[in-house]
């Protein structure tokens, strides 16, 4: 599986950027698409992740920093998850990257995620 997340840039606080990561592969919709940030001096963290999918609907799980800002959706036809960051704050700034679970689980570890695309910078000004 190849990940290739985009959308990144600037913005100023209070703005809203959408990201979104384009996968390789016919089992896309079997896999937990996560989202996880790392900004400079600190370890990855987990942003959002969304569940494995049979239909139009899937579950989510948010940390608790981007509750209520941030939306993590899928689109099992485009082999696509996105991540609508919304109301966004100077410490949102990081890399983000977009990650594969092939168990489909709501994990929120970056070492239970298999499979990881290259990051795209978010910087929120204030």
């Amino acid at each position: 599986v190849q990940l290739q997340a985009s959308g990144g840039g600037l913005v100023q606080a209070g703005g809203s950027l959408r990201l979104s990561c384009a996968a390789s592969g016919r089992t896309f919709s079997r896999y937990a698409m996560g989202w996880f940030r790392q900004a400079p001096g600190k370890e990855r963290e987990f942003v959002a992740v969304i569940g494995w999918s049979s239909s139009s609907w899937s579950s989510t799980y948010y940390a608790d920093s981007v509750k209520g800002r941030f939306t993590i959706s899928r689109d099992n036809a485009k082999n696509t998850v996105y991540l609508q960051m919304n109301s966004l704050k100077p410490e949102d700034t990081a890399v983000y990257y977009c990650a594969a679970q092939v168990g489909g689980d709501l994990v929120t570890m970056p070492h239970e995620y298999d499979y990881w695309g290259q990051g795209t910078q978010v910087t929120v000004s204030s």
